[in-house]
């Protein structure tokens, strides 16, 4: 049979597409899930360190929280973009432990990589991790612990386990009793963190934040001739505007002589009185708009003697209907007493250098504010994510009723008992199985690591007490000596750590699964020498500032 070596290469992707197959291509994406674990790590723990992020408008965020972190970043390669939705699924769910679910899912990559280097085929290693996944929930759930709303001093650790390592934590006595009250004040039977708004206004220290049993919006009083405070407020929540809408269309008006021009102007204040009477006509002396209100329209209800503000964010408006029982009316001609809602009092305030209209002594109100104060603006922001994940943490907490102690202690118990599960299992499962409880280890190992601590002495002296039945044997990171992190008082909800292994052991089986990455040409892509220099093959430019 004759060669023809005239044979055409045949195209099938378009110039410019870029492909990695087989090891390349797994060695690739797992070297950015280790990136990104590496480069939160540093943060984990009370002697976590913290990160300044510039962004390319020169704004600068300093934070130790592993998603504000990654987000910041603008992460550009696809696996490692994998590893961030990881975190944003525990920021969503929780609100806490981002940091924990990312660097277990980089030590699992990491413990993945080593099995495939024994030839050991992705597939045998994903089953085995998913074994171990299910296995891993099953342990945490037998060795949590129960709690209730009455258990107050215990809410208090685990808000105080949450602050704790953050730029807050000169307060955390204080904010996390307010985290707690806050949790418990909105529902005993949802725990919706989102009926919690924060709010942050720079000015004072973090030991100023205060809880409002209320609202505050940061609004003002329309017009300077209304009041500024009310007592026994009766709330309308108004989602349309006070003035008069401009036709969709094109209209014409022709006015021929000025008496018509009178007519007219009349017409139009006619409208906007009639607007108003059905608000007076309620009761109502308060009323927050959505929309604009006409200036004729502020005249009037300053003279009635109503306070308004307007323009108000449509979660502010739920936020108010949650807290003081009002409903929001999308048309006026429907407004009544009925819909009102009551508040003791409503009142301007001058916070820092702004104007702020604070909605308090309501009755029961289903929504609250906390107010977080601090002497900079990086440290009220800093301050604002602590609270959040304090919030989070109580709430996640009190909704499934279980919490573990912390400081690596059920992670380092979760490693023996995997070990012991694996020793029941045939086959190559059983490395996976065993790669997944040594994996489990990186968490009081970083802690160590933070606090400047020898992690090989810790994690031998931690097994030792395991081994020993202590399952809260954990590392204390500010003596260095293993502690009972129960009764020390570390807490955290128990589904901190079921959702961070369940979803960085599904990410990690995720990229595991690919071998083959293709990907698309840019229309303006690096030049035509291939990567920057410095930067290893496959591994898009958003990678290179890491």
């Amino acid at each position: 049979m004759s060669k023809d070596n005239n044979v055409q290469p045949i195209f099938i992707l378009p110039e410019g597409t870029q492909r990695t197959t087989g090891k390349s291509a797994q060695r690739n994406n797992i070297m950015a899930g280790k990136v990104i674990a590496e480069t939160v790590r540093t943060t984990l723990g009370p002697k976590g360190m913290d990160k300044m992020i510039v962004d390319s408008m020169g704004d600068v965020t300093v934070t130790n929280d592993g998603v504000t972190i990654l987000q910041e970043m603008q992460i550009e390669h696809p696996a490692a973009k994998m590893i961030v939705e990881v975190a944003k699924t525990q920021e969503e769910e929780i609100g806490d432990g981002t940091t924990t679910a990312v660097v277990v899912a980089g030590e699992l990559l990491k413990q993945a990589e080593e099995l495939l280097d024994q030839n050991i085929h992705p597939t045998v290693i994903v089953r085995g991790y998913r074994q171990a996944a299910e296995k891993a929930q099953e342990i945490l759930k037998q060795i949590a612990e129960p709690v209730t709303t009455s258990d107050d001093e215990l809410l208090k650790k685990i808000a105080g386990t949450a602050i704790c390592g953050k730029g807050a934590e000169v307060a955390k006595e204080k904010l996390s009793e307010l985290a707690v009250r806050a949790v418990k004040r909105v529902s005993a039977e949802e725990y919706d963190k989102e009926n919690i708004k924060l709010e942050k206004k720079t000015g004072g220290a973090i030991e100023d934040t205060e809880l409002i049993e209320g609202i505050v919006i940061e609004k003002e009083v329309v017009h300077s001739g209304m009041p500024k405070n009310i007592q026994s407020a009766k709330i309308a929540l108004i989602d349309s505007a006070l003035e008069i809408k401009n036709t969709e269309i094109d209209a014409k008006i022709s006015i021929t002589d000025p008496t018509q021009m009178q007519a007219f102007l009349e017409q139009e204040e006619k409208m906007i009185r009639n607007m108003i009477d059905k608000v007076i006509k309620s009761g109502a002396n308060v009323v927050f708009c959505q929309k604009g209100v006409d200036d004729l329209a502020q005249h009037f209800l300053a003279k009635k003697g109503i306070m308004v503000a307007r323009r108000v964010k449509q979660s502010d408006m739920k936020s108010i209907g949650r807290a003081t029982g009002a409903k929001i009316i999308s048309n006026l001609d429907d407004l009544t007493e009925a819909d009102l809602g009551k508040a003791g009092t409503v009142e301007e305030r001058k916070i820092g250098e702004d104007e702020m209209i604070f909605v308090t002594q309501c009755e029961n109100p289903k929504a609250v504010t906390i107010l977080v104060r601090g002497g900079t603006e990086h440290i009220v922001d800093e301050a604002k994510r602590a609270m959040t994940d304090a919030i989070g943490d109580v709430a996640a907490a009190l909704k499934v009723g279980k919490v573990v102690a912390g400081a690596g202690a059920p992670e380092t118990e979760l490693a023996k008992e995997l070990r012991k599960y694996s020793e029941g299992l045939s086959g190559r499962e059983q490395l996976a199985v065993q790669a997944f409880a040594h994996a489990m280890e990186i968490i009081p190992k970083t802690l160590a690591e933070n606090a400047g601590l020898d992690p090989i002495d810790i994690i031998t002296e931690l097994k030792s007490a395991h081994e020993n039945n202590k399952k809260w044997a954990g590392v204390d990171a500010f003596t260095g000596k293993i502690i009972d992190s129960w009764e020390t008082g570390v807490i955290e909800p128990l589904n901190i750590k079921t959702q961070a292994i369940s979803s960085a052991a599904e990410v990690t089986q995720m990229i595991l699964r690919i071998d083959d990455v293709i990907a698309g040409g840019k229309e303006s892509g690096p030049p035509s020498g291939g990567m920057p220099q410095g930067m290893p093959p496959g591994m898009p430019p958003g990678m290179g500032g890491m």
